[in-house]
């Protein structure tokens, strides 16, 4: 019983056990099912914040495109947030108006057909994609499309005429990607795939004789794939001897000898063209220069086809390069002349390239040439307007080919016609839309000479007989600053002397004379000439009287121009000597001041002139032509920053003057046209003599090394070398701003300054350089090597120059020249607002501001700054201020105008000077407090 009683006990504590562990395991999934709830509400909240996101993302950049739809960026990733949502109906609306501006690249293309065969295999309406696949194989010619229209099209086989569809589509695409050398043998491939498979079908089974009707079918579809074989062999294409091999094995029978004829001879040219593609291969984008190559190439050999794919497959991956595309419409309208592939081109390439005026140009051109309907030609106008170029001119060349194309409309021989009042009304608006839209947007009308005035007044007086209404337009022309130039009278001269009358010619010469000034000779020997042929005695009296009126006074004009400039020059030179002997004057006052102990420079005399190189007055007679490598700036003066590591010491004083000494004994050795000035080194480089023959070795013999030293011995920070022979020079100045110890090395032109005074090796440029673009906002880690490397991927750089201070340290600045305009034009479009690093920089075309004082001779930078005056006794020791603090106020804000501030009466005053305060004023000031 004791053993039975015990056995329950044990059971009972298992069953009780191991209900406790059932209700720990319930607890334990309830609390992991309570975590998996929560871990999915997460997830849901966390899904649905980021569709919050990309909602609100997506609404940004609808808002961004409706006020600039030709962002094409913001198209791009508008496409790719409605992707990865899934809004199939509003992805489909943004790339149709994606479509509708720009040419879809071919990623983007297959994509989007892609979706839409997904889309109609709910709704069975395949029209809508092939409407869609014949607009994708327009814009450019892409292999992969055309094998994906092709087998798209095999699923609608079983349709009426669905097999003459696969077919033609198949033709197609063998004639337009067919001679690609490394990705035509897949549209060929599937070509003769998809004729197999009909053989297959046509194929009576084994055993049974086919009957003839089945024979001749069986016939037919043999010569197909024959002829697919022989079509493919004769082309020139990658790995066709295994394409031959095939053809062997598939025929059963030996191949025909025009087959191989024409094998070899694509053997051969395959031979040819194989370097070329190769070297396309292993290029790395763009590949221009290896296109060009190909395209060289296959224009010399002359095959129209094959000149022409290699033009679209180079387009194909440089479709914004506008030379490329004029290159092609160029030979498609010379060459080809097939009016639906040329305008078809032309409307490419605008679609391109917009902003390029060429382009369109030869559009409408092209448009004419073959009979284009005139709202046509003037739509595609209107879009030229709106596609905004990048230069005044472009819009007055655009102009002029519409204007062209108009007259040559124009039946003149009706007195009035619609289309000559179209011809006149455009005259009219071009020159509107020169004075508003072009002056508006780039500060001039593009047109200074009036050419557009003048062609109009040409075809007035020409064609139309209205002579009148030319010289109306001439008097407009005249009156807008083009009476001063010689060539605009005699051009209205010739106008009147061909239709006009002898009254108004004379009329016009008469005020020629008056108001030219840049040639008024030649307008007085014409006036004269005429007066010769058509005049009276009274009238050749008249002429000569006013020509020698004129000329007497222009020679005056000129003597005292020339005298004033003589004068300006004079007191320049002067004012520059004044500023040197106060200058001396000034540095002897402070040398007396600390001690008789101190070493007094020695002045300049006319004897040292030709003997002293390395004295503190050297470098104001000789020095570089560099800007700022003066003395000014390289001697240390009270208020001015030394170099770094500037210690006088004896060391140094030593080394100065053994230096000095010695070059002193070799006068007969210094040669300027042998010699280049070198500046911006350290204070604290050791031996510079050493270091710098060290430097110049490289480019020839050295003759001497004279390094320039103060009085105390310390290195000043420039020098001169001197070479044994003049050719050395230019190897030497390559070697500017090369760094030495940290800083750039200036190496310049040993050039006499009094001799030439204006001579300068880097000309401040004051005029728009349409091939240089002015980069900002660089960071300061970004290197020459670096900015190069994005700059090619738009153009061919000629030129790239990092701007640094003297110290070397960037400034985040930089100067970009490319190989044309075009090129240019191009990279400001992509470049601009480019992020590199964490910066965003800002690219334009280069276009400096103009110098004005600073170009004059004599002038110092000093002068552009307020000098302190200071009493008597000097500047004292201490700067507390003794006015009182009533007196310190800050005035009322001034407004800021462009050239100086603006009083309260509101003047404005000059920068720098201000309205001296009279004893009311302070009575007021103090009163006020």
């Amino acid at each position: 019983m004791a053993a039975s009683s015990s056995a329950e006990q044990t059971q009972l504590h298992d069953m009780e056990e191991e209900e406790e562990g059932m209700e720990e395991r319930e607890m334990e999934s309830d609390e992991e099912n309570r975590m998996r709830g929560e871990n999915s509400d997460e997830e849901e909240d966390d899904s649905s914040d980021d569709e919050k996101e990309n909602e609100a993302e997506i609404q940004r950049l609808e808002e961004q495109l409706s006020i600039n739809a030709f962002d094409y960026n913001c198209h791009v990733d508008l496409i790719k947030l409605l992707k990865q949502e899934g809004e199939l109906l509003r992805l489909r609306k943004a790339r149709q108006k994606m479509s509708e501006l720009f040419p879809l690249t071919e990623e983007i293309w297959l994509e989007w057909l892609k979706d839409e065969i997904r889309l109609t295999e709910e709704e069975p309406n395949r029209e809508k994609v092939y409407e869609l696949f014949e607009k994708a194989v327009t814009d450019y010619i892409c292999p992969d499309i055309w094998l994906e229209f092709a087998q798209y099209s095999i699923g609608g086989m079983g349709l009426p005429g669905g097999m003459e569809k696969v077919r033609s589509i198949f033709e197609r695409a063998v004639m337009a990607v067919g001679l690609h050398m490394t990705k035509g043998q897949a549209v060929w491939e599937a070509y003769r795939e998809f004729e197999n498979v009909i053989l297959s079908t046509v194929q009576p089974p084994p055993g049974r004789v086919p009957s003839c009707e089945e024979q001749g079918c069986l016939n037919v579809q043999l010569e197909r794939i024959h002829t697919l074989f022989r079509r493919q062999l004769a082309v020139p294409l990658m790995d066709m001897e295994a394409t031959f091999a095939e053809y062997e094995e598939w025929s059963e029978q030996e191949v025909a000898e025009t087959v191989m004829i024409q094998y070899r001879k694509a053997l051969q040219q395959l031979a040819k063209c194989k370097p070329l593609e190769e070297a396309l291969i292993l290029a790395e984008p763009p590949k221009m220069a290896e296109y060009q190559a190909f395209i060289d190439f296959e224009l010399k050999e002359g095959d129209p086809a094959r000149i022409q794919i290699i033009y679209e497959r180079a387009l194909a991956e440089n479709c914004l390069v506008p030379d490329m595309w004029t290159k092609y419409t160029t030979y498609l309208d010379r060459q080809l002349k097939f009016k639906d592939l040329v305008l078809s081109s032309h409307e490419r390439a605008v679609r391109n390239c917009p902003w390029t005026m060429g382009l369109w140009k030869s559009y409408l051109l092209a448009l004419e040439r073959y009979d284009a309907d005139h709202a046509t030609v003037s739509d595609v106008f209107e879009k030229a307007l709106i596609a905004g170029f990048i230069q005044a001119t472009d819009y007055v060349e655009i102009w002029q080919a519409f204007l062209d194309y108009l007259r040559r409309r124009v039946d003149f021989s009706k007195e009035s016609s619609k289309e000559l009042e179209e011809l006149r009304g455009s005259f009219a608006r071009s020159l509107e839309y020169m004075k508003q839209d072009v002056e508006e947007r780039f500060g001039e009308s593009g047109d200074a000479s009036c050419i557009i005035m003048q062609i109009w007044a040409r075809i007035e007086a020409l064609h139309c007989k209205n002579i009148q209404k030319a010289r109306e337009l001439w008097d407009s022309i005249l009156t807008k600053g083009n009476a001063k130039y010689a060539n605009m009278w005699l051009e209205y001269y010739n106008l009147e002397r061909s239709y006009g009358d002898n009254a108004h010619c004379r009329k016009a010469l008469h005020r020629a004379v008056q108001c030219t000034s840049d040639y008024p000779e030649h307008v007085c020997e014409v006036l004269l000439t005429f007066e010769r042929v058509e005049g009276s005695l009274e009238d050749w009296d008249v002429a000569v009287l006013k020509t020698e009126t004129r000329l007497n006074r222009v020679n005056e004009q000129r003597a005292k121009a020339a005298v004033k400039e003589a004068n300006h020059a004079r007191q320049e030179e002067d004012r520059g000597d004044q500023r040197q002997k106060n200058k001396a004057d000034k540095k002897g006052q402070k040398k007396g001041q600390k001690g008789p102990g101190a070493v007094l420079k020695r002045k300049a005399t006319q004897d040292d002139h030709h003997n002293d190189w390395n004295n503190d007055s050297a470098p104001k007679r000789r020095r570089g032509a560099r800007d700022g490598a003066t003395e000014e700036n390289m001697e240390t003066e009270a208020g001015r920053n030394p170099p770094p590591g500037y210690k006088p010491g004896n060391k140094r004083a030593q080394q100065g003057s053994a230096a000095q000494s010695q070059n002193d004994e070799k006068p007969e050795l210094r040669n300027d046209d042998c010699s280049v000035f070198i500046s911006n080194l350290a204070y604290t480089l050791e031996e510079p003599e050493a270091k710098l023959r060290a430097q110049f070795e490289s480019c020839g013999p050295v003759a001497q090394v004279r390094p320039v030293f103060a009085t105390k011995g310390t290195f000043k920070g420039y020098g001169y070398v001197q070479f044994e022979s003049a050719v050395s020079v230019a190897e030497a100045l390559k070697l500017d701003r090369r760094e030495v110890e940290g800083r750039p090395m200036f190496v310049s032109p040993c050039v006499d300054k009094k001799e030439n005074p204006d001579f300068k090796i880097f000309k401040y440029n004051t005029t728009m350089e349409r091939q240089k673009l002015f980069i900002s906002g660089l960071p300061f880690s970004c290197t020459k090597e670096q900015l190069e490397e994005i700059c090619k991927s738009h153009g061919t750089v000629k030129d790239l120059r990092l701007v640094t201070y003297r110290s070397g340290k960037p400034k985040g600045l930089a100067y970009v020249e490319f190989a044309d305009v075009t090129q240019a034009s191009q990279a400001v479009l992509k470049m601009d607002g480019m992020d590199i690093g964490e910066n965003k920089i800002c690219v334009a075309i280069s276009n400096p501001p103009r110098r004005n004082m600073m170009d004059k001779p004599g002038f110092d930078r000093t002068d552009l700054m307020p000098r302190q005056v200071f009493g008597g006794r000097g500047r004292g020791r201490t700067q507390l201020s003794l006015i009182p603090r009533s007196l310190h106020r800050q005035s009322e804000p001034v407004s800021k105008v462009k050239n100086g501030t603006v009083d309260a009466a509101g003047e404005s005053s000059a920068a720098g000077e201000t309205k001296p305060l009279s004893n009311s004023d302070f009575a007021r000031m103090l009163l006020s407090k």
